[in-house]
């Protein structure tokens, strides 16, 4: 199935966690001059239009990066995220979105590298065109990330950092992402992981958390938000969760300082909260 488009989902409340924490992760492997790999298994677009198209469709960016877009007091990483999505606003309107590509390759110095997996046509063509002018250190593979990212572990830099962010289209994803994980570890162990996922009202989605606990990573950073509670009917997201393998060791001190902000800002009614548990030797 190919019928998940992001963008329709650009900026929201999942969107907000995932990319604050991607860019503390990518700040974190900047501290050493060593270059590394970002890798991204399901690419997207790269960036996101909030005015038009799909995204302005159910405009779910006005419950997440809308409402801190004008705030004047947010955490310092928050700060930071926001900072990166006003550097793809020319002016003072919120008008476009980045998703994890653009923001990993802000981020980039001159040696690191970048591998963008996306086998959706559309959105691998628009992926290519705005990154049309990058150079060689952004290669964009045409493939499935399921498939195609053990062929590039362990990555000639030895570090890096690889998002697993499917769209969870079908049941099967859930397991995928278990074995996806667990072989990676085994040909890249010293690699930084964040695998995101949907907090839904299925066996699937509440399962995993558990069978990526049992993986025994030596260690591992987990972290829920949820804005709302789970909808009478079962269906829709209520919140989302990422689980980090290799997390650095100032991640939870900075996490414990925003997930509170978040809660408060990004909540809809008395179901939202937070958990965050980690474990890091």
């Amino acid at each position: 199935m190919l019928s998940y488009r992001h963008a329709f989902h650009a900026g929201n409340h999942a969107d907000v966690l995932k990319h604050t924490v991607l860019l503390e992760l990518l700040a974190y492997l900047q501290r050493k001059e060593k270059p590394f790999t970002y890798i991204d298994t399901h690419a997207g677009a790269g960036l996101y239009a909030l005015d038009r198209g799909y995204a302005a469709q159910n405009a779910e960016y006005a419950g997440g990066i809308g409402r801190l877009w004008q705030r004047d007091d947010l955490p310092a990483a928050l700060d930071v995220y926001r900072a990166a999505v006003r550097d793809c606003n020319p002016g003072a309107a919120l008008l476009n979105y980045p998703g994890s590509p653009w923001l990993a390759h802000r981020q980039l110095r001159p040696d690191d590298r970048m591998v963008l997996f996306e086998l959706h046509g559309s959105d691998e063509e628009i992926l290519r065109e705005n990154f049309r002018t990058a150079g060689r250190e952004v290669r964009i593979a045409a493939e499935d990330g399921f498939a195609g990212l053990k062929s590039y572990l362990p990555p000639p830099t030895r570090r890096g950092l690889v998002l697993i962010d499917p769209p969870y289209e079908e049941k099967r994803d859930y397991q995928r992402v278990v074995s996806l994980l667990a072989g990676s570890l085994k040909r890249f162990a010293t690699g930084t992981y964040a695998l995101w996922y949907p907090q839904l009202q299925r066996a699937e989605a509440q399962g995993l958390p558990a069978q990526l606990l049992a993986l025994n990573a030596p260690a591992w950073l987990h972290v829920t938000l949820a804005v709302q509670r789970p909808a009478e009917g079962g269906f829709g997201m209520h919140g989302s969760g990422l689980f980090i393998v290799n997390p650095p060791y100032t991640l939870p001190a900075t996490l414990q300082g925003l997930l509170p902000y978040l809660v408060q800002h990004l909540g809809v009614d008395r179901g939202a909260t937070f958990t965050l548990h980690h474990h890091i030797p």
